[in-house]
């Protein structure tokens, strides 16, 4: 089991688009072994994915990127886990994108990307 609070560092293996829709589906990689009580539950190199919780696809209800790990690859089958979200950070550039804390247009996040996720929920499998 993982206990809640468990932060999980992970990499992006693809693009990610502040444009691409909310709901999207993104691979990424554990990119460090996770333990409890020195017990490696998780490898390093282990796959999981993320969905795009929100984004600015729709222009009438345009919100900043925010990301959650929502799978873990564990023995061959994905089990669901539920994170906290993440907002990646962009270079704000003008004065009404630093008042709205979001940049304007479109910026991406490149493969290879780190995050870190906190578990919400603990896990077990």
């Amino acid at each position: 089991m993982l206990p809640a609070g468990t932060i999980l560092s992970v990499s992006t293996e693809s693009s990610i688009s502040s444009q691409d829709p909310g709901g999207s589906i993104f691979p990424v990689k554990i990119n460090e072994d996770v333990a409890v009580n020195r017990t490696v539950l998780l490898r390093a190199g282990t796959k999981a994915f993320g969905k795009i919780q929100t984004s600015r696809s729709n222009p009438r209800k345009s919100e900043p990127l925010s990301l959650e790990l929502t799978w873990i690859s564990v023995n061959g089958r994905n089990v669901a886990v539920k994170t906290d979200a993440v907002q990646p950070a962009f270079p704000l550039t003008t004065g009404q994108q630093t008042r709205y804390r979001h940049t304007a247009g479109t910026s991406v996040l490149s493969p290879g990307t780190k995050f870190r996720f906190r578990l919400a929920q603990a896990v077990t499998w």
